[in-house]
């Protein structure tokens, strides 16, 4: 029988969408925009992490 894995939890920092390209404004000489790419600094790029993310937010009136 196949071992299953149970799935990662999703990074809450970037929402498994780890890393995103930037453009920089500016145009390389072929007249293409200049990009950078950007991974989310809590998962390192990957998407997911090992601890759940804190709550974004706090209860209120407990």
């Amino acid at each position: 029988m196949p071992q299953h894995t149970p799935p990662r939890p999703i990074c809450g920092h970037c929402d498994g969408f780890p890393t995103v390209i930037v453009t920089t404004g500016t145009r390389t000489p072929d007249g293409q925009r200049e990009t950078i790419s950007a991974n989310c600094p809590a998962c390192h790029g990957t998407g997911h992490t090992t601890t759940p993310a804190a709550r974004a937010h706090s209860r209120i009136g407990t």
